[in-house]
């Protein structure tokens, strides 16, 4: 490895294990999943949010986002509901066909994990894990990273 490799080294390496996850929920029944949605079924996997406030989570207009809230509710996924203190808004919440989506992926995230682990070792890959985590956190410090797409 060459200095400078490492960014792309873990672009291909998020590209790699999120083909893997997608063929995988294609053959589970998700088949209408696009990567895309992954990064909105993070944001909402940790809290119920406005179409606006998950078009500007993932970089989007509002009007793009709506669209992709009207997408993922036809097939099941999210749910609108009443908002609790805004009566002209309605919070996107992830239904149990989307709850048990993010279920998957967790469940496939970690098996790719193990695999990871059990290939470089349990301490090179706890390391790595570590130096990760410290590079994400210091670069926070910076700017706000979130999960989302590179549009």
């Amino acid at each position: 490895m060459t200095a400078g490799d490492m960014p792309g080294l873990l672009a291909l390496t998020f590209r790699a294990l999120m083909d893997e996850i997608h063929t995988h929920l294609a053959e589970e029944g998700f088949a209408d999943v696009r990567p895309a949605h992954g990064f909105a079924f993070h944001f909402l996997s940790h809290r119920p949010a406005t179409a606006v406030e998950l078009g500007e989570h993932l970089g989007i207009t509002k009007q793009a986002a709506v669209q992709l809230v009207d997408e993922l509710a036809a097939r099941g996924y999210v749910e609108r509901r009443p908002h609790p203190t805004d009566r002209r808004s309605r919070l996107v919440v992830l239904a149990p066909r989307g709850r048990q989506c993010v279920d998957r992926v967790v469940a496939l995230s970690q098996a790719a994990e193990a695999r990871w682990a059990d290939l470089i070792g349990a301490d090179a890959f706890a390391r790595l894990h570590q130096g990760l985590s410290a590079f994400a956190t210091e670069m926070a410090r910076h700017r706000s990273v979130t999960v989302r797409p590179v549009w």
